[in-house]
């Protein structure tokens, strides 16, 4: 039982470290939770740990090996670059047509776990870390069993559910207190973000082709 729970302790406090570091998962969550609410938080979460959950079945399946090629890598930075430079330019066209009289809605609220694993399998980050660190700790808690390969899970996505359900619990409290000018700047700032951490994916591969 101890062991469990070190590995609980050590896989929610290294999940935490990570899920507290800017990325465009929070820039997700900041963005949307004005018009969806504290569920954002939640609902994002279940697509990342649909994410998560295929990426450790890659790496028990044993297939990481084929996963960790070089180039492999670089073409999931230049893809996953792409996909968040569209979710950033499409929010900053969005912008001026948003007001906070209408900004609270249901509708989409059913996109939002696709979101949340969209956005998180195409942030190259998330990817080498589960194939470097991730992939240590993933085998560590296999050799010990299912049971603390699920515990170890557990402890991850906890982490990520409790820190960004927050976050969005934060921000969506703090909406009725939002102007229009301000909501709109939200939105256009988290645009921007997502498209600066889309350019910086892209010219990293291009960089690392030269």
């Amino acid at each position: 039982m101890n062991y469990l729970i070190s590995i609980f302790a050590m896989s929610f406090t290294i999940a935490l470290a990570g899920a507290l570091a800017p990325g465009p998962l929070l820039t997700a969550v900041v963005a949307k939770s004005p018009k969806y609410g504290f569920k954002t938080g939640p609902l994002l979460m279940i697509g990342h740990a649909v994410a998560e959950i295929l990426m450790i079945a890659v790496i028990v399946s044993g297939f990481s090996r084929f996963m960790e090629n070089p180039l492999l890598i670089k073409m999931i930075a230049l893809l996953g670059g792409i996909i968040l430079i569209f979710f950033g330019l499409g929010m900053i066209r969005k912008t001026p047509s948003l007001s906070t009289e209408t900004a609270t809605s249901k509708n989409g609220v059913s996109n939002l776990p696709f979101l949340g694993m969209t956005v998180s399998m195409s942030n190259p980050y998330w990817t080498i870390w589960w194939f470097t660190i991730g992939l240590g700790l993933v085998l560590a808690a296999q050799k010990a069993g299912f049971l603390a390969l699920l515990v170890f899970f557990l402890g991850h996505i906890l982490a990520d559910i409790g820190w960004y359900s927050i976050v969005s619990f934060a921000v969506s409290r703090g909406r009725k207190f939002i102007s229009d000018r301000i909501y709109r700047g939200i939105m256009k700032t988290c645009g921007a973000i997502l498209t600066g951490f889309g350019i910086y994916f892209i010219s990293g591969f291009f960089k690392n082709s030269i």
